[in-house]
């Protein structure tokens, strides 16, 4: 097999996660034009394009390969240099760019659990990259070798690659009291003007198979089917649509929700607080949707690896159910 110039191997992996050659070449601190050169020798030793040039740029099956391998590399030298910071401490002056250990997790565990798994690691100088995606997608980020690991819902394991459940993370539906009050309560009876305005007013309405379809959905974006699967299952609807609102943040969605934008289906974790101070309300009591979450890293001997699979069962274990999966 041939022996590939790290430097032409970075250089790839910057364009593509970059998603381009200039941006690339500020990466690096070399020219644009060493940037092709370097690519252009490297496609030359695989005998085929690493790099589709399109708008978002792709690797190529080749180019996902050769990724895949320099991120191998970066994780070798990871363990490399704490196994040096063990020994020689002033040896180490800060981890290079090109060093990223990258993993991909979803956007709710990184509002709500996941940060807090990986502080310790990143205190120690770990150059870690988190990439967000939906939970159904991060494994795709995986499948292309564009990180090491993966926070995801799917349970099945990559080739190459293990797995290890880390518990389910509660959803709710929740909504502003005004909102309910306004978009949920049904109309009054004709019969029943005589009911007090505090009993009237006592009982938080909820969503109901009759009245769902009357109002919007707070979702992540448009892959994010999360609203819809709680709908279904919670009223037995094997198929369902609704009226949605995107916002690409969990945060974001609880301050839409909050703002009166409409209902959003999102962690416990998230919603807990803020619904012990009565700013949201559950407007689905009666029903709960758990997501079984997963971790996947590459089945290989690694340090780096073994501690961010550690940290995260650990951090798992005090925020998710555990026991359920």
């Amino acid at each position: 097999m041939s022996n590939f110039d790290p430097d032409a191997l970075e250089c790839l992996a910057a364009i593509v996660e970059e998603g381009g050659f200039e941006r690339a070449a500020q990466r690096l601190s070399i020219t644009q034009s060493a940037v092709s050169q370097r690519l252009r020798a490297l496609e030359a030793q695989v005998g085929t394009m690493l790099i589709v040039r399109s708008r978002p740029l792709k690797a190529t099956a080749a180019g996902q390969l050769l990724l895949k391998h320099t991120k191998m590399l970066r994780l070798l030298r990871a363990d490399l240099e704490r196994d040096l910071k063990e020994l020689a401490p002033s040896s180490l002056r800060g981890a290079r760019e090109e060093g990223r250990i990258s993993i991909a997790v979803n956007a709710d565990s990184i509002a709500t659990w996941a940060l807090q798994a990986l502080t310790e690691l990143a205190q120690q100088g770990l150059p870690l990259e988190i990439i967000t995606d939906d939970q159904d997608f991060t494994q795709e980020w995986l499948r292309e070798g564009q990180v090491l690991g993966c926070v995801t819902t799917l349970k099945q394991a990559l080739r190459g690659c293990k797995v290890v459940a880390l518990g389910a993370m509660d959803y709710v539906a929740v909504a502003s009291p005004a909102f309910a009050q306004d978009r949920l309560a049904k109309p009054a009876a004709a019969g029943s003007a005589a009911r007090s305005k505090a009993s009237s007013t006592a009982v938080t309405p909820v969503l109901t198979i009759h009245n769902f379809r009357d109002v919007s959905f707070v979702a992540f974006n448009r892959k994010d089917d999360m609203q819809s699967e709680f709908v279904g299952k919670a009223f037995g609807l094997k198929r369902v649509t609704l009226k949605q609102l995107f916002v690409p943040s969990s945060e974001g969605q609880v301050r839409a929700v909050l703002a009166g934008w409409g209902v959003s289906v999102v962690p416990r974790l998230l919603a807990q607080g803020l619904m012990d101070q009565g700013l949201l309300v559950n407007v689905a009591p009666t029903y709960t949707l758990p997501i079984q979450l997963y971790w996947h890293c590459w089945n290989l001997e690694s340090e780096v690896l073994d501690a961010l699979t550690a940290a995260l069962k650990q951090a798992a274990a005090s925020s998710l159910m555990v026991g359920r999966v």
